[in-house]
């Protein structure tokens, strides 16, 4: 990586300079990368999730990607676009390899520090969230809360675009009807 060259892709020049010493293999650059990072994959990952300690394995797993493939790295996007991406499809790739139980989760407020709502507000949209069906939850994570559009989450969840439509109609008619 080039730390002379413009940035384009909106890191940092803090974020830049660890990512080049960690892909010339410094663990300690990498760490920092892992608590800048690590408090928001493992908020997308319990929202994906439901349920905490498969948020912690998600989470452990994401930055073990990010470290194995961190030389392929180019930075034509954000690092933590680049790390939010492996993050959801660690996530997916788990839900395909296990059966996820539906569980009702007390879930950390520090976990949400970067939410500007009254704690009581978003845990309880929290635990409604974690309480809709899976693919129902997944859609409405990936489209509403992380913002990706519909054919994005069809295309990461494997799933027809119109699929996606009709469970964000599903997920948010029954997030009103649990919050009413």
């Amino acid at each position: 990586m080039n730390l002379s060259a413009p940035v384009v892709n909106g890191d940092d020049e803090d974020t830049r300079l660890a990512l080049a010493r960690a892909q010339a293999g410094d663990a300690g650059a990498f760490a920092r990368l892992y608590r800048d990072h690590h408090r928001r994959i493992y908020a997308l990952c319990l929202r994906l999730a439901a349920d905490r300690g498969t948020a912690e394995e998600l989470t452990q797993d994401t930055f073990v990607k990010a470290w194995q493939r961190l030389d392929g790295f180019r930075g034509d996007a954000r690092f933590s676009t680049w790390l939010h991406r492996i993050a959801v499809n660690t996530a997916i790739s788990h839900r395909r390899r296990h059966a996820w139980l539906k569980l009702n989760t007390a879930f950390d407020d520090d976990a949400r520090a970067d939410v500007a709502a009254p704690p009581g507000l978003v845990r309880d949209l929290d635990r409604a969230i974690a309480r809709l069906p899976t693919r129902a939850r997944h859609v409405f994570v990936l489209i509403d809360v992380e913002g990706y559009s519909h054919e994005e989450a069809a295309s990461a969840l494997g799933m027809a675009v119109g699929t996606s439509k009709a469970h964000l109609h599903r997920a948010r008619t029954l997030l009103r009807e649990m919050l009413s």
